[in-house]
């Protein structure tokens, strides 16, 4: 129950960090947008690492740093899907594979779900979908340069997850502090490189900085979770995040929740239920 309860917290932090980050994605260039929010996001592991401790062992700086590389080659995709579209196709399709894959990885390495989980972990997938899919998506159909970033960002997502989870279970929260300081290293050196492309706009610096905080939040949560449950069921509940996103821009930004949309939240709620009962 505790780790359902801090992959739950995870999912929510995550989709409020996406949320943040799209209004402030709204105001300049994406990449002006995380070169506030990475350098907010160490500073708080940064400040976690006096209360949780860190141990920078072989295997937390190797593990960590390959969960910074997945997490850079992520955004790189995403925003590489984002240009390309349609979204509303696309998106459902990295969900489901950052999802699926650490749960194949959890139950390979021998994790056995119970009755209510082999009803509830199908139900929370098809949930990911039905939530990150926007109006229209049936009738869209993207090309496969798109279909392949796509599978490309899921799968970069879920190996940042499965990376993290590897990370030595004393560790604390070294893992999360080389990962995040080798992926700004990374972002920031793509930002450089672009910066003609930036355009001139500034970025929202405080709505950028409160995603990074928050995104940092997520990663410590997904860690705890999942160290202190199964990976399948943590994995699959911290990909709900789309369903924050979905409420927040519902509440705030008076977005309609389409009917497939309402139908995933339903069903996310459903499937938590059955996996609580794991």
């Amino acid at each position: 129950m505790i780790a359902l309860l801090l992959a739950l917290g995870s999912s929510l932090a995550y989709g409020c960090a996406d949320f943040l980050g799209g209004l402030g994605a709204r105001r300049a260039h994406v990449l002006r947008t995380v070169m506030i929010a990475a350098p907010a996001s160490l500073a708080v592991e940064l400040l976690l690492w006096p209360v949780l401790g860190a141990s920078f062992s072989a295997g937390a700086l190797g593990w960590g740093a390959a969960s910074g590389v997945a997490s850079a080659a992520a955004f790189a995709l995403l925003y590489r899907t984002l240009a390309i579209g349609p979204m509303n196709v696309l998106s459902p399709v990295t969900a489901l594979l950052s999802a699926a894959l650490p749960v194949g990885v959890g139950l390979l390495q021998g994790e056995r779900l119970t009755a209510a989980g082999l009803v509830g972990l199908p139900l929370a997938l098809a949930a990911v979908v039905l939530i990150s899919a926007g109006h229209g998506a049936a009738s869209a159909r993207p090309s496969r340069t798109a279909l392949l970033s796509a599978l490309g960002a899921g799968a970069a997502i879920a190996l940042q997850l499965v990376f993290l989870h590897r990370a030595p279970s004393d560790s604390g929260v070294a893992p999360l502090i080389v990962g995040r300081a080798v992926s700004s290293a990374v972002t920031l050196a793509a930002a450089t490189v672009m910066h003609r492309r930036l355009g001139p706009e500034r970025p929202a610096y405080a709505v950028s900085a409160a995603a990074g905080v928050l995104d940092s939040v997520a990663n410590l949560l997904f860690l705890l979770a999942a160290r202190s449950g199964d990976l399948a069921v943590v994995a699959v509940i911290t990909a709900l995040y789309p369903a924050g996103t979905v409420l927040l821009a519902r509440g705030v930004l008076a977005e309609r929740i389409h009917r497939g949309q309402a139908v995933g939240l339903g069903t996310a709620a459903v499937a938590v239920g059955l996996l609580a009962l794991t």
